[in-house]
């Protein structure tokens, strides 16, 4: 096959081996955990692992890593499995670690056997003492690291019958004590968990590590590249080391990449869980989550994430990328796709005194500027409208182009209008505005070309449908929630105006918005229907993102 030019490291990698014979094929991996939702960070390694085969005429196995059955669950898997779909893959085959516990556990025998394991007695607080640190405390061989082949063969057996308590032994790799990597100083390859497994149920009680599983399950699978995030770049050592004590051929390679981390976003799942346990969010899918069904739910589409992914490239090196990035990726595409309509979010009545009483007109506006296809629509226009409450001011200052007494207005697509008078409240709040319209000057043109320079949108009151509308914005207030200050926590810097909900008046084609639809509302964002809340006479709206942004991406 023609091989294709590399734009990253790991595509410098796979052409080499390509190129040299090493691989005929690629074959990747996305290996999520089944204990919670997947998020932004995950798409990112879901676009890399999936893009980069495909770049090579290869492919990529969806393979859930369910090692820890405590912590996971159906929901999770098919949660994940809707997610990678919803982005645009397709994986080769589908697999769990648990399809591979016999032959991960005959693995383990087979490093007993070869005097490479070992059964341990210390509890975990003991083995770290004798681990000692990456600081450069010494480490101490256990006192049972030199049990017998055929004693560590019995208390394995034994450990697999369910004869022992969760904690009470464990099986180790004999690899190098006196390696300054703290993972290559006898792990862990087996512990006690007498709990149900979501797949396997009761059959086992042990259950093997991640650094044992992974490159075993990589090898079983034929995975020629096992794409990582950096954090297992110490880890890579073990892995080789795996693989080549067990004697195994064309072995798998190991490849990190640094993570996204990105501003005032949390990706830890364990805090993201503990979000949605204590219920400081609607859910794993609250629009206001880092979760890939989160942000779909917010109104983003799977294109302008797999946009994010390729903007924010691959290296080494951890950085932090601007979330406005992100914003500016859906932003982008919204502005291209996405049918302007009326929406007023924050009503004022506007009367139109010397209207026909009655009187009902269709205006015909434009669907979207940017489009030609996407045609027109008529809107009803009436003498009672709403707009918006901050498109008066009673004393503007200067430079103010919106209504204001005897000020002259252009109605979005319609007429010209002057405020005459206000009708207020006890509070002295206006509560209505009267104005007259020029007959002459329909669809914001006059005969005598006087210039009207503001333009705001409006809605028929008689005609507009309500719908709750919430302003989505970011969930923390600290740039990068992961470095809280010393001795503050982490919940003091949740945004306690991250959804600020709206009671606004639409105009009535939104009646009829179905799910995955995306709009413009004009001079105010882009919205979508909320999947959970929305219905049939209660509409909820979600605000993807603002019109504006003075981010630059080329910066």
């Amino acid at each position: 096959m023609e091989i294709p030019e590399s734009s990253n490291f790991i595509q410098d990698i796979i052409v080499n081996d390509l190129q040299t014979g090493k691989r005929d094929h690629v074959l990747t991996r996305f290996p999520p955990e089944p204990n919670g939702y997947i998020h932004i960070g995950h798409a990112k390694s879901i676009c890399l692992n999936f893009g980069t085969a495909k770049k090579f005429g290869g492919f990529t196995n969806l393979r859930f890593d369910d090692t820890n059955p405590t912590k996971e669950d159906v929901e999770y898997v098919d949660s994940i499995r809707e997610d990678v779909k919803w982005l645009g893959f397709e994986w080769k085959e589908e697999f769990f670690a648990s399809d591979y516990y016999d032959q991960i556990y005959a693995f383990a025998e087979k490093m007993i056997e070869m005097g490479k394991a070992y059964v341990e007695d210390l509890t975990r607080d003991e083995m770290q003492e004798y681990r000692g640190n990456d600081a450069g405390k010494p480490s101490r061989p256990s006192p049972y690291r030199d049990r017998s082949v055929e004693e560590n063969m019995k208390l394995f057996h034994e450990m697999r019958d369910g004869k022992y308590a969760d904690g009470e032994k464990c099986l180790r790799a004999k690899v190098d004590l006196a390696s300054p990597n703290m993972n290559m100083r006898d792990p862990v390859i087996y512990r006690i968990k007498h709990c149900t497994h979501h797949r396997t149920g009761d059959k086992w009680c042990i259950y093997p590590m991640y650094d044992f599983a992974h490159p075993i399950s990589d090898w079983i699978e034929g995975i020629t590249h096992s794409i990582c995030t950096l954090e297992f770049e110490a880890h890579r050592p073990l892995y080789d080391w795996f693989l080549i004590e067990l004697g195994l051929q064309n072995r798998p390679q190991q490849i990190e990449f640094a993570r996204l981390n990105l501003t005032y976003t949390m990706m830890s799942k364990r805090k993201l869980l503990e979000l949605v346990q204590t219920k400081a969010v609607l859910g794993w899918n609250d629009p206001r989550m880092p979760t890939v069904c989160g942000f779909r739910r917010r109104g983003f589409t799977p294109s302008s994430i797999r946009e994010f992914c390729s903007r924010i490239g691959v290296s080494k090196a951890d950085s932090m990328v601007d979330v406005n990035l992100l914003y500016f990726c859906i932003r982008e595409e919204l502005n291209q796709t996405a049918n302007r309509v009326m929406a007023v979010i924050d009503p004022v009545k506007l009367v139109i005194d010397n209207w026909e009483a009655g009187k009902v007109e269709m205006i015909e506006v434009e669907n979207n500027p940017n489009d030609p296809n996407a045609g027109t629509r008529k809107v009803p226009f009436s003498g009672e409208l709403y707009i918006e409450a901050d498109d008066f001011m009673e004393e503007p200052p200067k430079k103010y182009f919106r209504l204001k007494p005897e000020g002259e207005v252009r109605l979005k697509g319609a007429y010209f209008v002057t405020c005459k008078s206000v009708e207020k409240d006890a509070d002295g709040k206006v509560k209505v505005i009267h104005c007259v319209y020029d007959p002459l000057s329909k669809g914001g043109e006059s005969p005598d070309g006087r210039k009207v320079k503001g333009t705001i949108h409006w809605v028929s009151a008689a005609h507009a449908v309500d719908a709750e509308v919430r302003l989505i914005d970011n969930l923390f207030t600290l740039e990068d929630p992961a470095q809280v200050p010393e001795g503050e926590d982490w919940h003091d810097y949740l945004n306690p105006n991250s959804m600020v909900v709206k009671q606004a008046k639409v105009e009535p084609a939104l009646a009829d918005a179905k799910l995955e639809d995306r709009f413009q509302f004009m001079r105010q964002g882009y919205f979508c229907l909320d999947s959970e809340d929305s219905k049939p006479g209660h509409l909820v709206f979600n605000r993807t993102v603002g019109l504006k942004d003075s981010f630059n991406p080329t910066k």
